[in-house]
C-alpha cells in the first residue's frame, strides 16, 4: 500500500510493510483497565485500532519525504531475510511488499539522500541493510543514515551485554560502511528537516520534523502507538524504557500540534495512519486528511 500526502511543499508517501492484529490491549498497554477498555471499544474499533480478534491493530510502514531538496526515508521498517524469532510475522520474511510499495511512489533505492531513525528498535531499522551474498549491505547505497548519537550509545552498550540482532544487523553495517552520521538532539538537514528530542520510549528516541520555517509536518516515531494513547496520553506501552518519561513527552506533542495545521505522520496508526490532531474530550484524536 502506497498513500500521498502534501504538506506546503513536501510531498509524502506512506510506504505499508505490514497493517494488523499485533498484541492485545492489556498486554500492550499495562495500564489499561477493563473499564476503560469496555467503554472505548465501539470507536477504537470503528477505527481501525482493534483487529477482529480483539488485539490492538497495528501498521508498520515507511515515510518518504521529498523536501525542494532532498528524499529522506524515515524509518525503515521491517525488512527481509532477519532474525528475529520473538516475532513469527517479521522472523527471516522474504516478501516484496516493501520494495513494491517504493516502487509505487516512484522512489529508488539510489534516490533516496537521507535514512533517518526516529530510533533503533528492530521495526524501524530493518531495510536498513538487505542480504547480499551473505553480508549485510546498506539498502540504500547513496543515503546516509541518520542515527541519534545517544540512541546509538544506549543499543552498542546494550548490545555489548548481549546480542541486539537489529543493532547487528541493520544498524552497524551501516557505520561499517561509513554510511552513518550519529548526530545530536537537534541536528538539522538544510533548512526543511530537523530532529525534536521526544524521549521515553528509549533513551534517545527524536521526532523528526519537516518544513521551512514551520512545522508542515511531523514523524513522532514510537512516542505514540495507538489513537488509544491520543484520547489517554498517559498510557505508556510495555516497551516504553521510561512509562512516566514516555507519557510527559506524549502529552507535551499532542498538546503542541492540536489545533494546528501540521501533518501528523503516524508510525503504527491503523490507515489512513496520517491526519492533525484536535481535542476530544479530555484528550485528543489524530483526525485523518491531507490525502491524495
Amino acid at each position: 500500500m502506497t498513500d500521498t500526502f502534501r504538506a506546503d511543499d513536501l510531498v509524502i508517501h506512506r510506504i505499508v510493510e505490514q497493517e494488523g492484529g499485533f498484541l492485545d490491549p492489556f498486554d500492550m498497554l499495562p495500564d489499561l483497565t477493563v473499564e476503560t477498555m469496555a467503554a472505548e471499544r465501539d470507536w477504537l474499533t470503528a477505527a481501525g485500532g482493534l483487529a477482529p480478534d480483539g488485539r490492538l491493530s497495528l501498521a508498520f510502514q515507511t515515510y518518504v519525504v521529498r523536501t525542494p531538496h532532498h528524499v529522506v526515508l524515515v524509518d525503515s521498517c521491517i525488512g527481509n531475510d532477519k532474525h528475529r524469532p520473538t516475532r513469527p510475522d517479521w522472523h527471516g520474511k522474504t516478501d516484496t511488499r516493501f520494495m513494491d510499495g517504493l516502487a509505487a511512489a516512484g522512489v529508488s533505492v539510489d534516490d533516496v539522500d537521507y535514512v533517518m531513525c526516529t530510533h533503533l528498535h528492530a521495526d524501524h531499522v530493518g531495510w536498513n541493510t538487505r542480504l547480499e551474498n551473505g553480508r549485510w549491505v546498506p539498502t540504500f547505497p547513496k543515503a546516509r543514515y541518520v542515527f541519534g548519537a545517544r540512541e546509538f550509545a544506549h543499543w552498542q552498550a546494550a548490545d555489548a551485554k548481549a546480542p541486539v540482532f537489529p543493532f547487528q544487523d541493520s544498524v552497524l553495517p551501516v557505520v561499517e560502511a561509513g554510511r552513518a552520521d550519529l548526530v545530536a538532539g537537534d541536528h538539522a538537514i538544510g533548512d526543511h528537516v530537523r530532529l525534536m528530542p521526544t524521549p521515553g520510549h528509549t533513551p534517545g528516541h527524536v521526532s523528526i520534523v519537516f518544513g521551512k520555517g514551520r512545522d508542515a509536518a511531523v514523524a513522532p516515531g514510537d512516542l505514540i502507538h495507538s489513537p488509544l494513547q491520543a484520547l489517554f496520553p498517559d498510557l505508556s506501552t510495555k516497551f516504553d524504557v521510561d512509562r512516566v518519561e514516555a507519557a510527559r513527552t506524549r502529552r507535551d506533542f499532542l498538546e503542541r500540534y492540536t489545533d494546528t495545521d501540521t501533518l501528523c505522520c503516524m508510525a503504527h496508526f491503523p490507515s489512513p495512519s496520517v491526519g492533525r490532531i484536535r481535542p476530544w474530550r479530555d484528550g485528543f484524536r489524530c483526525v485523518a486528511g491531507g490525502g491524495s
